[in-house]
């Protein structure tokens, strides 16, 4: 679904002011504006595709400040928004989340997902112990063709 043109211009303003907070290294207020936004899209928020990068924006704080079971919650609701499930750093995300909360059974789906829709460049600048939960389960299928 589509905003009305208010409720997006507002939300890009504050969303900017939190990319604002980012820069100066304020990621306290960066959360809070970035909520702010969130709460401005009507319910169900998950039918709107400007929730998507908002939820995203949020986890990632979270993930970068190694709050993993709140990065995973976000990138979970963001993955069931529009185009969620097929945004490979959503999928990506969340199974970089779930790896870091030791929950690889479920980390190999979503980190597989991605690696399916973009193939293994999306691992090329992390830590290889992502691309490792699923290494096993590409080289199994390689030698399957």
């Amino acid at each position: 679904m589509q905003l009305k043109k208010g409720f997006t211009e507002d939300i890009e303003r504050i969303c900017r002011a939190a990319e604002d907070y980012l820069i100066e290294g304020n990621t306290k207020d960066a959360y809070r504006k970035y909520k702010e936004a969130l709460d401005i899209i009507p319910e169900p928020k998950t039918s709107y595709e400007t929730a998507t990068w908002i939820l995203v924006s949020i986890g990632d704080l979270y993930f970068k400040n190694k709050q993993y079971d709140m990065a995973r919650d976000y990138f979970f609701e963001a993955k069931n928004c529009p185009n969620g499930v097929s945004n490979p750093y959503v999928l990506f995300r969340l199974g970089q989340s779930l790896v870091e909360m030791n929950n690889q059974e479920q980390a190999k789906e979503f980190l597989l997902r991605a690696y399916m829709l973009v193939g293994d460049d999306i691992f090329c600048d992390e830590d290889e112990k992502y691309y490792n939960v699923i290494s096993e389960l590409i080289r199994t299928s390689d030698n399957e063709e």
